[in-house]
């Protein structure tokens, strides 16, 4: 009998090239202050904001899941929003986060997460949802321990991000991506990310 692969996948709503540019500008000045080498900055193809991270799937589970995720995007209708300020994680993370039908964002999340789990897919405790979407995190030391992070203070990020403020856009679609690890003993590669089936709210 085939061994049933596995898939590294999430929910994801996924920000247009136009909300995507004007953040990736002011990112781009966050990286000029001093110290920015201190922390590893996510790259702009993979900014997205998570809405259940469903771990690796089996792929006879993925019918299911489709099935599930296509009735979870058909009970939710578009909404607006737009990137907007930022925080932190404690000293770990740096993220931006959102204006607009906020609301309507947890909704979808809560709705992608049920779908999951109806689909079989073993899902974390359930905690209520922060729409964020990662710019950055402390490097870790060489200890290896979360523990252990950078000195690199996050504030600063923040700071200069307290006035961000992006374009409005419609959230049209909910997106179940794959998560490619990056190969291992290659220095500062990340993951590679693929949507493998999108659905439009709505529909």
């Amino acid at each position: 009998m085939r061994e049933t692969g596995r898939m590294r996948l999430f929910a994801a709503v996924l920000p247009p090239e136009a909300a995507v540019a004007a953040l990736a500008a002011r990112v781009k000045a966050l990286r000029a202050l001093p110290g920015a080498d201190g922390l590893r900055w996510t790259e702009r193809e993979g900014w997205h904001f998570t809405l259940a991270f469903f771990g690796e799937v089996a792929e006879d589970v993925l019918p299911e899941l489709h099935t599930r995720l296509a009735r979870a995007a058909h009970r939710h209708h578009p909404h607006e929003l737009r990137l907007a300020g930022g925080g932190r994680f404690d000293d770990r993370v740096v993220w931006v986060g959102v204006d607009g039908d906020s609301e309507a964002l947890r909704r979808l999340a809560d709705s992608a997460e049920a779908g999951g789990r109806r689909a079989g897919v073993p899902m974390d405790r359930h905690r209520p949802y922060h729409p964020h979407l990662t710019i950055a995190r402390a490097r870790s030391s060489r200890h290896g321990s979360p523990r252990h992070t950078s000195a690199t203070s996050l504030a600063p990020y923040v700071d200069g991000l307290t006035d961000f403020a992006g374009r409005e856009w419609t959230v049209s679609e909910l997106s179940l991506v794959r998560s490619h690890p990056p190969a291992p003993g290659v220095p500062g590669q990340q993951p590679r990310y693929e949507v493998v089936a999108a659905w439009l709210l709505g529909h």
